[in-house]
This record gives structure tokens, C-alpha cells and sequence, in this order.
């Protein structure tokens, strides 16, 4: 009897320590940690999926299509535009085989020394994001050619494409590392300080952030000088300030230059020859270290004006005149 009573206050207590611990603030914040990474798995699931559609439905066929006796595209052009894809799909199969593991092994979730093999092999993510604006351009190049635009199409047409684009999956993995950096920070929101994998995860977290601030920088960097290429082209004379890669560009737009009076007689413009009887349009570009004056032939086409048409900022004195007359 004695036992049997032992017994049931022992039942009893216990029972209501279990649910005293299911009703704590730590149950509730494990119960969202492992919501995070089941929500984590099923992502990665879906992304595997995209590669898979990008690589088996793209970048072979493509492959093969550039072996063959008329290609409708060279094998340069498929690497320039499946740079590291095929790479990257492997690597993502590989974790994702780790994650649903760990999901098996399920509650005892391990997941920082997975993220120690994902981070060496970042340099791969770092080449195909550097990469992807020319890829998108070496794409809009091959299009012009009707026989390739015609293929793309065909595979672009396939179910499992489900109506999207090559663009599209080519677009996919440049918000992975991003979106693991957004996954983390929740992760570790909802970890404990004494953690096992507290650090580890810390650590990871910090390596993707920095990879992520290079590589907005190499892109923003490669912008900068795309744009720069293409206002050169833009300017009948060519620029050669703008072959630098320093010159960033901050704004374009249109100006009017007006004529200058002074004492009853008409000043001497500074800013090329322009017609003192009316106001002249002047096509500008402000840059870092210099701003451009333009005109714009009829024909649409920029001349840099003769004189004053490049003007140095680097020791330029701005003075702003508060006299309104």
C-alpha cells in the first residue's frame, strides 16, 4: 500500500512539473526554434528543386545543344551563363541529406557543424554572384539568335518550369545566403546563451554576414561600372574619365543654362557657345570627382561641349548664394 501510494504522489508531482515546463517561456521558445528548423528544411527542399530544374532542365540540355553540328550556342556562352550552377546544386544536396538526418534524429537537433561544411565552399556562391549580371547579359546576347531563342523556349515550356523563366532560376541563389543569414538570426533568438551550439552558430552567422557585405560591395562595384561603360557609349566623343574605376556615379538629368546679364550687357558664357537670345538644354551627369556638360544633337546623340564640357569636383568650392535677386 505504501508503495502504491509512493507511487501515485510520485505520478502526481510529476505530472505537474511536466506541465508546468510545457506553460514556461523556455518550452515555448524551443517549441519556436525547432519551428524554425523544420520551416528551415522544407526551404532548403525547395531550393534543392530549383537547382535541380536549372541544371536538368537548362545547363545540360544546353551543354549537349553546344556539341552539336550547327550549336545554337557555344560552350563559352553556357559556361559564362551556368557559372558554378551545377557546383552549387551538389553542395545544397549534400546539406540538405544533412538536414533531414538531423530532422530524423529529431528532438536532438545538431545543426552547427553542418554550416561548418557550407562555409568553406562560399567562394563557389562568391564567383556566381559576381557572375550574374554578365550572365544575364550573355543571355539577352544569345537570344538574338532565333534558333537559340526558339530551344529556350521549348525547355522553358516544360511542366516542371511551371511557367517561369531561365532568368528566374538563375536569380535563385543570389538570395540563398541572405535568406541563411535572416534563418540564423532567428535561430539564435530562440537558442539559450549556454547552448551547445550557441557559438558555433554565432560564428556561422558572422561569416555569412561578411561574405554577404562582400559581395553587395562586387556587385554594387560592377554596377557602377557598367553604368559608367554605358554613358561613355552614350557620348559621341568618348570620356575617358569615365574609365575610371573610382568614378562613381551619382545622378544624370537636365539642366537650363541661361544667359548672363551684367550691368545692362551680356556676360561672356562660360559654358561652350550658346545663343544669348535664348535658353539653352544641357544634358548632365554628376559623378564622384567630376560633372559632364552635354548637348543633344537632333539626332539624339551627346557632344561633350568644347569648353567646360568636364569639370573637376575633387577641388571645387560650392558656394550658395542667398541673394535671391
Amino acid at each position: 500500500v505504501q508503495s502504491f501510494m509512493r507511487g501515485w504522489l510520485c505520478r502526481r508531482k510529476w505530472k505537474t512539473i511536466v506541465q508546468d515546463y510545457i506553460c514556461s517561456p523556455h518550452a515555448e521558445s524551443m517549441r519556436k526554434r525547432n519551428q524554425i528548423v523544420f520551416n528551415m528544411v522544407e526551404a532548403e527542399s525547395e531550393y534543392v528543386h530549383q537547382l535541380y530544374i536549372l541544371v536538368n532542365c537548362f545547363l545540360r540540355p544546353l551543354r549537349m545543344a553546344a556539341s552539336s553540328k550547327k550549336p545554337p550556342i557555344s560552350h563559352d556562352d553556357v559556361s559564362s551563363i551556368f557559372l558554378n550552377s551545377e557546383t552549387i546544386m551538389f553542395l545544397h544536396e549534400i546539406f540538405h541529406q544533412g538536414l533531414k538526418a538531423r530532422i530524423a534524429n529529431w528532438p536532438t537537433l545538431i545543426l552547427a557543424d553542418l554550416f561548418d561544411i557550407l562555409l568553406p565552399m562560399l567562394n563557389i556562391y562568391q564567383e556566381f554572384v559576381r557572375n550574374h549580371q554578365y550572365s544575364l547579359q550573355v543571355l539577352a546576347n544569345c537570344k538574338q539568335n532565333r534558333d537559340f531563342d526558339k530551344l529556350l523556349k521549348q525547355y522553358e515550356a516544360n511542366p516542371a518550369c511551371e511557367g517561369r523563366m531561365l532568368e528566374t532560376f538563375l536569380t535563385y541563389p543570389m538570395f540563398q545566403i541572405p535568406r541563411y543569414i535572416i534563418t540564423l538570426h532567428e535561430l539564435l533568438a530562440h537558442t539559450p546563451h549556454e547552448h551547445v551550439e550557441r557559438k558555433s552558430l554565432e560564428f556561422a552567422k558572422s561569416k555569412l554576414e561578411e561574405l554577404s557585405r562582400v559581395m553587395h560591395d562586387e556587385v554594387s562595384d560592377t554596377e557602377n561600372i557598367r553604368k559608367n561603360l554605358a554613358i561613355e557609349r552614350t557620348i559621341v566623343e568618348g570620356c575617358d574619365i569615365l574609365l575610371d574605376t573610382s568614378q562613381t556615379f551619382i545622378r544624370q538629368g537636365s539642366l537650363i543654362q541661361v544667359p548672363s546679364v551684367e550691368r545692362g550687357k551680356l556676360s561672356k558664357v562660360r559654358l561652350g557657345s550658346l545663343s544669348l537670345k535664348k535658353e539653352g538644354e544641357r544634358q548632365c551627369f554628376l559623378f564622384t570627382k567630376h560633372f559632364l556638360i552635354c548637348t543633344r544633337s537632333s539626332g539624339g546623340k551627346l557632344h561633350l561641349l568644347k569648353t567646360g564640357g568636364v569639370l573637376s569636383l575633387i577641388e571645387c568650392t560650392l558656394i550658395e548664394e542667398t541673394d535671391a535677386s
